[in-house]
């Protein structure tokens, strides 16, 4: 029988984002169909993997290293975004505010930030055809045409996440899925990735927040300064005593049907 390649495999192996070293022998293996959760700190190097997955950024050419994905070394980058989608704030800002939804998940297809120029003649009823259904699902059909200006923050990430579905992907990445999000957009959208995992999907959250880390997830990996200091079952990883040094202030943690809690603890800092 054929063993399945991992969905990421990373081994010594070296980042830079810009002039700063980030990582220097990375380590790290998420097989297929895990649901893992990337948790840290701000400046612990969460984007700078989300960028290196995601083939912005690349490591440090090194034969004793080793970052694939999928069991391949290169992709094209339009390949890559049928096998795993990604949806972001960042991804989100990057819209001009007259993008209209259906706009927004055709450019999925392109990997383009909207679809204008000499792009829109690339785009085909198929396509839009997609676009169309994979809003439908996701509740928006009704904005199809309405510009991003005239959404709240809840529909444009839905838009978001419908550009990152339109390939229909085994596998999502999503970097902290409910920033800028009330509670009502939050909690409609985490009930969306819910469904999503149980669909079969590998899930991927990149966070610093733990109610961000939907129950189906089991697998957390910590970082902290460009190390993974934790990597394990969420159980022993969202620890007080852990959270406590990793954040360096006083974290107490709950767990409340399947959720992760975090509130500041007594000598939590001010």
């Amino acid at each position: 029988m054929t063993r399945e390649v991992p969905l990421i495999e990373i081994c010594n192996a070296t980042l830079w984002r810009g002039s700063t070293c980030v990582f220097e022998g990375l380590d790290l293996v998420v097989q297929q169909h895990e649901r893992v959760a990337i948790v840290g700190p701000n400046g612990s190097g969460k984007t700078t993997l989300l960028k290196a997955i995601n083939r912005e950024l690349y490591p440090v050419a090194d034969p004793q290293s080793v970052f694939r994905i999928l069991g391949r070394d290169a992709w094209n980058v339009w390949e890559l975004r049928k096998q795993i989608g990604i949806v972001s704030q960042d991804l989100q800002q990057r819209y001009t505010q007259t993008t209209t939804a259906l706009e927004v998940v055709v450019s999925g297809f392109h990997s383009s930030i909207g679809v204008h120029g000499t792009l829109a003649d690339r785009v085909n009823d198929d396509q839009v055809d997609a676009a169309r259904r994979t809003l439908e699902d996701l509740g928006i059909g009704a904005l199809t045409e309405t510009p991003l200006k005239h959404m709240s923050t809840g529909q444009q990430r839905r838009c978001i996440l419908a550009r990152a579905l339109v390939h229909d992907p085994r596998t999502l990445i999503l970097d902290e899925p409910t920033a800028g999000l009330d509670f009502s957009a939050s909690f409609d959208y985490l009930d969306r990735v819910r469904r999503l995992a149980n669909d079969g999907r590998n899930i991927i959250v990149v966070t610093h927040h733990l109610n961000e880390i939907p129950p189906e997830i089991d697998r957390v990996v910590l970082l902290r300064d460009g190390r993974i200091v934790a990597d394990g079952n969420k159980q022993e990883v969202l620890t007080e005593e852990i959270l406590s040094e990793v954040y360096e202030t006083q974290v107490r943690v709950v767990e409340i049907d399947g959720y992760f809690l975090a509130y500041p603890g007594e000598n939590a800092k001010t």
